[in-house]
């Protein structure tokens, strides 16, 4: 069993090197998982989702998550930090481990949980604040800042983004003056103001032109140096172009979401196993 241990100050482990008896998808040994994944099951009320999903997902990697409408891919990320719980009345059996830490555990605060692991959505949703504001709003919620420390994370944040040089004169315009290429990015800025070591995020190209998504796509090759990075998309020729692994999700007759088929992502594209799997990736169904 897993430590669900917190430090004396309530924070997340620091990273280490685990071993356990879910299927991983690669022998390299230098690997660490940054979540575990383990016979999760998730449901909305009485509702099932998801059925027994195993799953490592690797620190400073990108992994894409793939599969038809209705399968469980936006839930699933969705239970990966807890935001799943806004939603309504859920419930969770199985584990899902944060650098060794049950994240369902009585003692995990969501909120900080969160923080750690941050969430970029589908369509990009800027506050009716400043683009200043934006990036520093959840800082400021995690306490006081001197406003040097705070120009100092808003640029920062936005540089990672690579946004800065188009937005460092009008800082304190409305974020809703920007494109929807560069609202997005500065979605990503606020998530990466508060130092997340996981971004989770659910079809952040799906409303953006192929240039923003070009940009996105860079941008997220950057990122993964520092952060790891889970993606859902259905455009598998931007799973196959940004992701070292990927996992495909489908339906049972039930129309329960289920993990079938999880691996490198040239792998899945090209020597996938299950016959479902070669199906998808080659345009067959979904």
């Amino acid at each position: 069993m897993q430590s669900n241990s917190k430090d004396s100050r309530g924070n997340f482990p620091a990273p280490t090197a685990q071993t356990s008896g879910i299927p991983t998808a690669t022998s390299n040994d230098e690997l660490i998982p940054a979540l575990r994944v383990k016979n999760l099951r998730f449901y909305y009320g009485s509702q099932k989702a998801l059925e027994g999903i195993s799953m490592d997902i690797y620190r400073n990697q990108i992994t894409a998550i793939i599969g038809p409408s209705g399968c469980g891919k936006s839930t699933f990320i969705k239970a990966l930090n807890r935001i799943g719980e806004l939603e309504g009345k859920v419930r969770v059996e199985g584990t899902v481990t944060f650098f060794g830490q049950n994240i369902y555990g009585r003692r995990v605060n969501p909120n900080r949980l969160r923080r750690h692991i941050g969430m970029v959505f589908q369509k990009p949703n800027p506050f009716a604040r400043s683009i200043y504001d934006n990036v520093a709003y959840g800082v400021r919620l995690m306490g006081r800042r001197s406003k040097a420390q705070l120009d100092e994370i808003v640029e920062s944040a936005l540089r990672s983004a690579a946004l800065w040089d188009e937005v460092k004169d009008k800082l304190h315009q409305s974020a809703y003056g920007l494109s929807g290429g560069q609202q997005q990015r500065l979605c990503i800025a606020r998530a990466l103001a508060v130092k997340p070591k996981v971004l989770l995020m659910d079809e952040p190209c799906s409303a953006l032109d192929p240039i923003a998504t070009m940009r996105i796509e860079e941008l997220l090759q950057t990122l993964r140096q520092e952060l790891t990075i889970v993606i859902v998309t259905h455009n598998m020729q931007q799973a196959s172009r940004i992701s070292d692994y990927t996992a495909f999700f489908s339906t049972d007759e039930s129309r329960i979401g289920q993990l079938v088929e999880f691996g490198l992502t040239p792998k899945i594209f090209t020597e996938a196993i299950q016959e479902r799997t070669r199906d998808y990736v080659a345009g067959r169904f979904g």
